[in-house]
């Protein structure tokens, strides 16, 4: 099997630290494997999409010597395959239509909180919409055992979630119209032959539901890796919202050692002082090390 990871950044604004250790560790990954490291950008949100960030992103990764190995993909291009994985799920009788409002559910996972119950999305339209308009379509989970989604993640051990009592039947198409990230993610993953997944962390919770979506798509499951997110001084994750700066592309090995010692790399001593080339050599013999690939 020959190894393909990928990075995929949503263009919200310019590559910031954070999301520099989680393109980093992909990166090196796919290096230590003797793999393909790709590249897509998730700019289905049209609200948040801001325009030239992808450019802007595509830029700094290539500043940094990080190149993809094949051309980006772009998610805004491939939402016919969306709609394709959508229809397949109707035909399995595997989604139904939701009319709920976002106050609705809140009052009933308010409601849930106070009766100390699940906090997951309750099923309200399970059984039809009851009078109201179509807005969403959500996806069946199971119940019982089949409900409970284990997987072996490589960094942070065993996972496992309950999808009926922690999640609920979750949505793929929102009610503005736009394509869910759980749909488009595993959508996109399995047609690019993806078989390893390394991102950060804030995306674990996300993993179970990917993984059933995938079984009912019939498509392989990747491996995971999820490392630690990078935080700012009041322990939020360091994002656009919490006041993330642009990376200096002048000045990228300093950034590119910092990433390396977040992720607990020990790499010898000045490699940061000398060229991208001798950093990409000493950091991927670093990883292999860490994570027990042969090389």
């Amino acid at each position: 099997m020959i190894y393909r990871g990928r990075f995929a950044p949503s263009p919200t604004g310019p590559l910031h630290f954070g999301s520099l250790v989680s393109a980093l560790a992909s990166w090196l990954d796919a290096r230590a494997h003797r793999g393909v490291w790709l590249v897509r950008i998730e700019d289905i949100d049209g609200p948040r999409t801001v325009p030239g960030a992808a450019e802007d992103i595509l830029a700094t990764l290539e500043g940094f010597g990080m190149r993809a190995d094949e051309p980006p993909v772009w998610q805004s291009r491939r939402l016919a395959r969306y709609e394709q994985a959508l229809e397949q799920l109707e035909s399995a009788g595997a989604i139904y239509p939701c009319g709920c409002t976002r106050k609705e559910i809140a009052d009933s996972l308010l409601h849930a909180h106070a009766r100390n119950t699940t906090l997951a999305y309750p099923g309200t339209c399970r059984d039809g919409l009851h009078g109201k308009p179509a807005r969403a379509w959500r996806l069946r989970v199971p119940d019982g055992d089949a409900a409970v989604i284990t997987f072996e993640d490589r960094w942070q051990g065993t996972q496992t979630q309950n999808l009926a009592t922690e999640v609920g039947d979750f949505v793929l198409e929102r009610a503005d119209g736009q394509w869910a990230y759980q749909l488009a993610v595993v959508v996109d993953d399995a047609d690019a032959g993806i078989t390893h997944i390394v991102r950060g962390a804030d995306l674990m919770d996300s993993t179970a539901r990917q993984i059933y979506l995938q079984r009912r798509l019939g498509v392989p499951t990747p491996e995971y890796l999820h490392v630690p997110v990078v935080t700012n001084e009041q322990g939020d994750k360091l994002s656009k919202q919490t006041g993330a700066t642009a990376l200096d592309t002048d000045r990228p090995l300093e950034a590119l050692s910092a990433a390396t010692r977040h992720l607990g790399l020990d790499l010898p001593p000045g490699t940061a002082q000398k060229t991208l080339e001798g950093f990409y050599a000493a950091a991927t013999a670093a990883w292999a090390a860490r994570m027990g690939v042969r090389v």
